[in-house]
Protein backbone atom coordinates (compact mmCIF):
# COMPACT_ATOMS: atom_id res chain seq x y z
CA UNK A 1 0.00 0.00 0.00
CA UNK A 2 2.86 2.37 0.79
CA UNK A 3 4.40 1.77 -2.66
CA UNK A 4 1.03 2.53 -4.27
CA UNK A 5 0.78 5.80 -2.34
CA UNK A 6 4.31 6.75 -3.36
CA UNK A 7 3.47 6.20 -7.04
CA UNK A 8 0.11 7.97 -6.80
CA UNK A 9 1.77 11.31 -6.10
CA UNK A 10 3.12 11.24 -9.66
CA UNK A 11 -0.19 10.40 -11.33
CA UNK A 12 -3.84 11.02 -10.56
CA UNK A 13 -4.82 7.58 -11.82
CA UNK A 14 -2.98 5.27 -9.43
CA UNK A 15 -3.76 2.19 -11.54
CA UNK A 16 -2.15 3.59 -14.70
CA UNK A 17 1.26 4.95 -13.81
CA UNK A 18 3.06 5.71 -17.07
CA UNK A 19 6.43 6.83 -15.77
CA UNK A 20 6.89 7.68 -12.11
CA UNK A 21 10.14 9.51 -12.88
CA UNK A 22 8.35 12.22 -14.87
CA UNK A 23 6.62 15.02 -12.97
CA UNK A 24 2.87 15.50 -13.36
CA UNK A 25 1.72 18.74 -14.95
CA UNK A 26 -1.02 20.28 -17.06
CA UNK A 27 -0.69 21.04 -20.76
CA UNK A 28 1.24 24.25 -21.26
CA UNK A 29 1.44 26.35 -24.37
CA UNK A 30 3.71 29.15 -25.48
CA UNK A 31 1.26 32.05 -25.38
CA UNK A 32 3.51 34.23 -27.51
CA UNK A 33 3.43 31.74 -30.38
CA UNK A 34 2.33 34.31 -32.95
CA UNK A 35 -1.15 35.31 -34.05
CA UNK A 36 -2.33 33.39 -37.08
CA UNK A 37 0.92 31.54 -37.67
CA UNK A 38 3.25 29.11 -35.96
CA UNK A 39 6.49 30.39 -34.47
CA UNK A 40 9.21 27.78 -34.00
CA UNK A 41 10.14 27.78 -30.31
CA UNK A 42 13.71 26.63 -30.97
CA UNK A 43 15.95 29.68 -30.95
CA UNK A 44 19.53 28.41 -30.95
CA UNK A 45 21.43 25.15 -31.42
CA UNK A 46 25.04 24.75 -30.33
CA UNK A 47 26.83 21.65 -31.60
CA UNK A 48 29.96 20.92 -29.57
CA UNK A 49 32.25 18.26 -31.03
CA UNK A 50 35.85 17.03 -31.24
CA UNK A 51 37.63 17.20 -34.60
CA UNK A 52 39.64 14.01 -34.01
CA UNK A 53 37.55 11.72 -31.79
CA UNK A 54 35.92 8.59 -33.21
CA UNK A 55 32.88 9.27 -31.02
CA UNK A 56 32.19 12.42 -33.07
CA UNK A 57 32.52 10.80 -36.50
CA UNK A 58 28.77 10.99 -37.19
CA UNK A 59 28.68 14.62 -36.03
CA UNK A 60 31.51 15.58 -38.38
CA UNK A 61 29.78 13.75 -41.24
CA UNK A 62 26.50 15.56 -40.47
CA UNK A 63 28.29 18.92 -40.43
CA UNK A 64 30.01 18.23 -43.77
CA UNK A 65 26.96 16.91 -45.63
CA UNK A 66 23.62 17.89 -44.04
CA UNK A 67 24.02 20.89 -41.73
CA UNK A 68 23.85 23.58 -44.43
CA UNK A 69 20.68 22.05 -45.92
CA UNK A 70 19.09 21.72 -42.46
CA UNK A 71 19.85 25.35 -41.61
CA UNK A 72 18.44 26.51 -44.98
CA UNK A 73 15.18 24.69 -44.22
CA UNK A 74 15.07 26.27 -40.73
CA UNK A 75 16.06 29.94 -41.17
CA UNK A 76 14.66 30.95 -37.77
CA UNK A 77 17.14 28.75 -35.88
CA UNK A 78 20.69 29.96 -35.23
CA UNK A 79 23.27 27.16 -35.46
CA UNK A 80 26.64 27.46 -33.70
CA UNK A 81 29.51 24.99 -34.15
CA UNK A 82 31.96 24.73 -31.27
CA UNK A 83 34.96 22.44 -31.80
CA UNK A 84 36.41 21.21 -28.48
CA UNK A 85 39.35 18.89 -28.01
CA UNK A 86 38.92 15.51 -26.35
CA UNK A 87 35.32 16.08 -25.27
CA UNK A 88 32.21 14.07 -26.00
CA UNK A 89 29.94 15.62 -28.67
CA UNK A 90 26.79 17.32 -27.37
CA UNK A 91 23.89 19.40 -28.67
CA UNK A 92 22.67 22.32 -26.55
CA UNK A 93 19.31 23.79 -27.59
CA UNK A 94 17.85 27.05 -26.31
CA UNK A 95 14.16 27.90 -26.63
CA UNK A 96 12.19 31.16 -26.68
CA UNK A 97 10.78 30.52 -23.20
CA UNK A 98 14.30 30.58 -21.73
CA UNK A 99 14.64 26.82 -21.25
CA UNK A 100 17.69 24.99 -22.56
CA UNK A 101 18.17 21.30 -23.25
CA UNK A 102 21.47 19.42 -23.29
CA UNK A 103 21.89 16.10 -25.09
CA UNK A 104 24.88 13.84 -25.69
CA UNK A 105 25.26 12.67 -29.30
CA UNK A 106 28.18 10.34 -28.72
CA UNK A 107 28.52 7.73 -31.50
CA UNK A 108 25.37 8.93 -33.28
CA UNK A 109 25.17 8.55 -37.04
CA UNK A 110 24.42 11.49 -39.30
CA UNK A 111 20.85 10.26 -39.80
CA UNK A 112 20.24 9.91 -36.04
CA UNK A 113 21.47 13.45 -35.48
CA UNK A 114 19.08 14.69 -38.16
CA UNK A 115 16.17 12.85 -36.47
CA UNK A 116 17.03 14.34 -33.08
CA UNK A 117 17.34 17.84 -34.52
CA UNK A 118 13.85 17.53 -36.02
CA UNK A 119 12.54 16.32 -32.65
CA UNK A 120 14.21 19.16 -30.76
CA UNK A 121 12.98 21.70 -33.34
CA UNK A 122 9.34 20.65 -32.84
CA UNK A 123 9.45 20.82 -29.03
CA UNK A 124 8.04 23.73 -27.05
CA UNK A 125 11.04 23.84 -24.72
CA UNK A 126 9.10 22.85 -21.62
CA UNK A 127 10.27 19.82 -19.68
CA UNK A 128 8.60 16.52 -20.50
CA UNK A 129 5.87 15.60 -18.03
CA UNK A 130 2.92 13.30 -17.62
CA UNK A 131 -0.39 14.96 -18.30
CA UNK A 132 -2.52 15.40 -15.23
CA UNK A 133 -5.61 15.88 -17.33
CA UNK A 134 -6.26 16.54 -21.01
CA UNK A 135 -8.48 19.47 -19.95
CA UNK A 136 -7.34 22.25 -17.64
CA UNK A 137 -9.98 24.71 -16.42
CA UNK A 138 -10.13 27.08 -13.47
CA UNK A 139 -13.79 26.35 -12.63
CA UNK A 140 -14.63 22.73 -13.42
CA UNK A 141 -18.12 22.00 -14.72
CA UNK A 142 -20.64 20.34 -12.42
CA UNK A 143 -22.15 18.52 -15.41
CA UNK A 144 -18.87 17.02 -16.55
CA UNK A 145 -17.26 17.27 -19.96
CA UNK A 146 -19.40 17.34 -23.09
CA UNK A 147 -19.42 14.34 -25.42
CA UNK A 148 -21.45 13.62 -28.59
CA UNK A 149 -23.85 11.22 -26.86
CA UNK A 150 -24.66 13.51 -23.93
CA UNK A 151 -28.33 14.35 -24.66
CA UNK A 152 -29.22 11.39 -26.86
CA UNK A 153 -31.98 8.89 -26.05
CA UNK A 154 -30.73 5.83 -24.22
CA UNK A 155 -32.38 3.51 -26.77
CA UNK A 156 -29.48 4.30 -29.08
CA UNK A 157 -27.14 2.46 -26.73
CA UNK A 158 -28.75 -0.93 -27.38
CA UNK A 159 -29.15 -0.82 -31.17
CA UNK A 160 -27.71 -3.64 -33.27
CA UNK A 161 -25.08 -2.80 -35.85
CA UNK A 162 -24.99 -2.50 -38.81
CA UNK A 163 -28.15 -0.41 -38.53
CA UNK A 164 -29.71 0.94 -41.72
CA UNK A 165 -31.51 3.81 -39.93
CA UNK A 166 -28.45 5.07 -38.10
CA UNK A 167 -25.85 4.26 -40.74
CA UNK A 168 -27.16 6.41 -43.58
CA UNK A 169 -26.34 10.07 -43.88
CA UNK A 170 -29.49 12.18 -43.60
CA UNK A 171 -28.89 15.67 -45.00
CA UNK A 172 -30.69 18.69 -43.56
CA UNK A 173 -31.54 20.11 -46.99
CA UNK A 174 -31.99 18.36 -50.33
CA UNK A 175 -28.99 18.50 -52.64
CA UNK A 176 -29.00 20.53 -55.85
CA UNK A 177 -29.47 17.36 -57.93
CA UNK A 178 -32.44 16.31 -55.80
CA UNK A 179 -33.98 19.78 -56.17
CA UNK A 180 -33.61 19.64 -59.99
CA UNK A 181 -35.17 16.16 -60.11
CA UNK A 182 -38.04 17.36 -57.93
CA UNK A 183 -38.62 20.37 -60.21
CA UNK A 184 -38.58 18.09 -63.29
CA UNK A 185 -41.16 15.78 -61.67
CA UNK A 186 -43.39 18.76 -60.85
CA UNK A 187 -43.17 20.03 -64.43
CA UNK A 188 -43.96 16.56 -65.86
CA UNK A 189 -46.92 16.06 -63.54
CA UNK A 190 -48.34 19.51 -64.30
CA UNK A 191 -48.28 18.88 -68.06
Amino acid sequence: MVKLLELSKFSLDRFIVNNPALPVDFIRNAYYNGIGRHVCQLQRITVKFCKNSTDAKGVRQFIETDLVDWSRHNPGVVVYLKPRRHRTPVIVTEYLNGMSHWMSIRRFSSLEIQWWLEFLKDRSGYELSQLMSPVNVILPSVQGPWHPFLNRPTALNVSQFPNKDRGDYIPDKPTASQQLLQMAKEINTSQ
